[in-house]
């Protein structure tokens, strides 16, 4: 491996160790929101949605991206562009169900899991990926690009 793809190596690694510790914080809250607690699934969602966030926003910025600080009022700026960033990916999720469910009538229960937890989990890890990296924490003097 070259010198040059250690850095993009190392930072696709944490931001998928992140990924996965804020899709089980998610998960998890979701489970208790509807289980034990009771809440109606969109609310249980929305809740779990935004811990899910919280936890991969702190997640890079004191891993992936620590080497990128930000001070000041940028952070808390950052987090909603954050945010953004993944109800983008939320959005390419659900656009792929609508697509596969309505629109090619694959209308099983397998159908709609991997286009949306399948297909459109993948498309919007690279979207959040790409956004993440371009928009949120971005380096001194790097263009917004994957590339370097």
């Amino acid at each position: 491996m070259s010198l040059a793809q250690r850095p993009l190596t190392r930072e696709l690694l944490g931001f998928a160790t992140v990924g996965v510790l804020a899709y089980a914080a998610d998960l998890g809250l979701f489970l208790w929101l509807r289980g034990p607690v009771g809440l109606d699934p969109l609310t249980a969602k929305a809740l779990s949605f935004v811990a899910g966030c919280s936890v991969a926003y702190t997640g890079n910025a004191l891993g992936t991206y620590r080497h990128r600080p930000v001070r000041g009022p940028r952070r808390y700026a950052d987090f909603f562009v954050f945010l953004a960033v993944n109800l983008a990916g939320a959005l390419v999720q659900l656009l792929c169900v609508a697509v596969s469910h309505y629109g090619l009538g694959l209308t099983s229960r397998r159908a709609d899991t991997v286009s949306g937890a399948g297909i459109g989990m993948a498309l919007a890890t690279v979207l959040r990926f790409w956004g993440t990296r371009t928009w949120v924490f971005r380096g001194e003097g790097r263009v917004g690009s994957w590339t370097g």
